[in-house]
């Protein structure tokens, strides 16, 4: 399964559907931040027909921020590779323990593997909103804040009040070579079921409810989707060309976060 394959692919066909076109405009730009003490591999996967932007995928050291642009009318994902080590000859194994895209530093478009907490994002040009959430529907690895530069109180999305990592039900656990919770599977990653996928008879929101696991991630990072039919729907409109996503923000609740 690969992230959020049915709740991504409703999310942009809605907004496609809504706004339609390419118009012509100034690029958007994205401040990626890693203020987690450890390295991130952050990573990008566009949307069909949209370019791939910053190569799909790049290192950031804990601490720095690399600045990268997209079209304004990019559709795409943005998410984080933890874990990574690209030295390895293994064919079998990801040489990233979370969010690996096909073990290569740039991914060009590929589609990380869950869990990963994911970032989808849909540009609009000009004057026109522009639609952005976090989504824990296939599960969760490090937290994301998302503002706009400027600052204004619609454009963000907060980071998490506790470390999903360390209160993960060990049925939802992903463990590394060390046996350290490295992400959290949601429910629908873990057992692949209807109901927890909100999909065939469980398709629509009148059927598919939250269940104990999508409420312990709402209850953790609450400004985040934390299952396909999440009510209200988390989904910011802003109005911006220049955007801040920050890996580990402060206060997310863990001593994994840099000062």
């Amino acid at each position: 399964m690969k992230l959020n394959q049915f709740s991504t692919s409703l999310f942009f066909l809605i907004l496609h559907l809504l706004f339609p076109g390419h118009a012509e405009g100034d690029a958007v730009t994205f401040h990626v931040r890693n203020k987690c003490t450890f390295p991130l591999w952050p990573a990008t996967a566009s949307n069909v027909g949209h370019p791939i932007i910053a190569d799909g995928g790049f290192f950031l050291p804990s601490g720095q921020t690399k600045r990268i642009q997209a079209p304004p009318t990019w559709n795409g994902r943005i998410w984080a590779r933890t874990g990574c080590d690209f030295t390895s000859t293994s064919n079998t194994k990801p040489c990233c323990q979370t969010g690996d895209c096909g073990g290569k530093i740039a991914c060009n478009g590929n589609i990380g593997l869950p869990p990963a907490t994911l970032v989808q994002v849909t540009l609009q040009p000009g004057n026109k909103p522009s639609f952005y959430d976090v989504s824990l529907v296939d599960g969760y690895n490090v937290p994301i804040s998302v503002s706009a530069k400027s600052k204004a109180s619609n454009c963000y999305i907060g980071g998490c009040l506790k470390d999903l990592n360390k209160i993960c039900p060990q049925e939802l656990q992903v463990l590394n070579g060390d046996r350290k919770v490295v992400a959290c599977k949601s429910a629908c990653l873990a057992y692949n079921v209807d109901i927890f996928c909100c999909r065939n008879a469980y398709g629509n929101p009148n059927k598919c409810k939250p269940n104990m696991y999508s409420n312990m991630f709402k209850h953790a990072c609450p400004s985040y989707y934390s299952y396909a039919f999440d009510s209200p729907p988390p989904l910011v409109s802003c109005t911006s060309n220049e955007y801040i996503i920050t890996f580990c923000p402060d206060g997310w609740g863990s001593e994994h976060v840099s000062a």
